[in-house]
């Protein structure tokens, strides 16, 4: 028997061959990788994952797992093997006060449709509802609540897993806590993710957003440490934007939030800031309507097409003490000029010991920043595609000299040596985990990622 034939044998009507399902499968958010997979396989329950891997490990089967398929560089992707497509384990509940079990597959944005009505949130959002929530998970999760409560990943309570190896197992700081940190963070390599239990905080009714703008990156990168040390919001996230032809110009975005009845006292919240008073933008909206803000956006882009055009997008982590050098140099290098027209720049602040998953990387010293290049590439050009890529690449190999680490969800190849690099002295520990829960070693290979 074949092993497309024993395939259909095992898993019947779970499992999707058909052209347009595999093409679907072999693209991803980024659009510049594609790998082909043998099969989808949707499972009805957490049965059907333990038995694929099951069968898969022994066989050296390559399995990957795709919710929202917004990875950047095939990093979901299963050349040649099985593409495990959760999107319908995506339950959700119910509610209780301070937490909510979610299964893997469900988006963030269902997560927020369960919760909302019972007026409770996850402490920390990714901006894009639309990812997954496994997939968030095991890249650690990034957000503008990050400089208070850390990772989306660090408000994980209790973990439903099943390991490389076929084992379903319950896993939490207290019980099997080494799967449960090699899980988190870990970039799917250990454990595919079937459930999580989250923790909830009260969402507020309404919130203030300002927008403040800096003429200059110095005042700024200062403004945005003190904001994030203080706590003052809520929310602390940050762009870099067009000024003129050549400059740049810096915009934190700060929300704070209030009951309506009570407003943020501004004059307390903003003093002693060194952002353009004149330029200040302030509005009120409800809680709901903020954190959906970029649903607008991402109807625009589906409408006008560019939606599935080439991602080359670049996160970056930077240490303080070099992040004004790093940000300065690559906003000036030509192969980044594209970000005047297309792109979006980020660059808003964290702090290092709020940022509790063991396997998260990051720069040395307490305060950092995510610079963030989200760019978009046209259609039908694979050589500008490929410059953006190797731009991307020196770009990180400049911030790398200067003490940042990527955050690992990027359009940028990694050699063996880049990941040894990415995890220091917790490699040995990593890998010996990947020996132990994926002994076949089939899981997520669409990283690069060698253990």
């Amino acid at each position: 028997m074949t092993l497309a034939a024993d395939l259909a044998t095992r898993f019947e009507q779970a499992l999707d061959t058909r052209p347009e399902t595999l093409r679907e499968a072999a693209q991803d958010f980024g659009h510049i990788v594609s790998a082909p997979p043998l099969a989808v396989l949707r499972p009805p329950s957490v049965a059907g994952i333990r038995d694929l891997l099951e069968f898969a490990g022994p066989r050296g089967i390559p399995v990957s797992v795709r919710g929202g398929g917004h990875s950047m560089y095939g990093q979901g992707q299963a050349g040649g093997g099985i593409v495990l497509d959760m999107r319908g384990l995506n339950r959700v509940g119910p509610v209780a006060d301070d937490q909510v079990t979610v299964q893997a597959g469900a988006s963030w944005r269902e997560v927020l449709a369960a919760t909302l009505p019972h007026g409770r949130t996850p402490p920390v959002l990714t901006d894009y509802l639309g990812a997954g929530v496994g997939g968030v998970l095991s890249a650690g999760g990034l957000g503008g609540a990050g400089h208070r409560h850390g990772l989306v990943a660090d408000q994980v309570l209790e973990l439903e897993v099943v390991t490389g190896a076929g084992e379903h197992r319950v896993c939490s700081p207290g019980r099997d806590a080494e799967l449960f940190h090699a899980v988190l963070a870990g970039l799917g390599q250990c454990a595919v993710i079937v459930s999580a239990t989250l923790r909830l905080a009260p969402a507020p009714t309404r919130i203030r957003r300002y927008c403040l703008y800096y003429a200059g990156l110095t005042p700024y990168l200062a403004d945005q440490r003190r904001l994030a040390e203080e706590q003052r919001f809520r929310y602390l996230e940050g762009q870099a934007r067009p000024d003129g032809e050549h400059g740049w110009r810096y915009m934190i975005e700060a929300v704070a939030p209030h009951d309506g009845s009570c407003p943020p006292d501004d004059a307390a919240l903003l003093d002693g800031l060194g952002h353009d008073p004149a330029a200040r933008e302030t509005e009120d909206l409800g809680y709901d309507e903020f954190v959906h803000r970029v649903d607008t956006d991402e109807e625009v882009l589906r409408e006008t097409g560019e939606w599935v055009y080439p991602h080359p997008w670049l996160n970056l982590l930077l240490p303080h003490d070099s992040a004004e050098h790093v940000v300065g140099a690559v906003l000036a290098d030509p192969a980044f000029r594209d970000l005047r027209d297309t792109g979006l720049v980020l660059l808003y602040p964290l702090l290092s010991g709020r940022l509790r998953a063991p396997l998260f990387s990051r720069p040395a010293g307490e305060v950092l920043y995510l610079f963030a290049l989200l760019r978009t590439a046209p259609p039908g050009s694979p050589e500008t595609v490929a410059a953006m890529v190797a731009a991307n690449r020196a770009a990180y190999e400049l911030a790398r000299s200067r003490g940042a680490v990527a955050y690992p969800v990027n359009a940028l190849p990694m050699s063996e040596a880049d990941w040894r690099d990415h995890y220091g002295g917790r490699g040995p520990a990593f890998a010996a985990a990947k020996r132990r829960y994926d002994p076949h070693r089939v899981l997520a290979r669409g990283h690069g990622l060698r253990l």
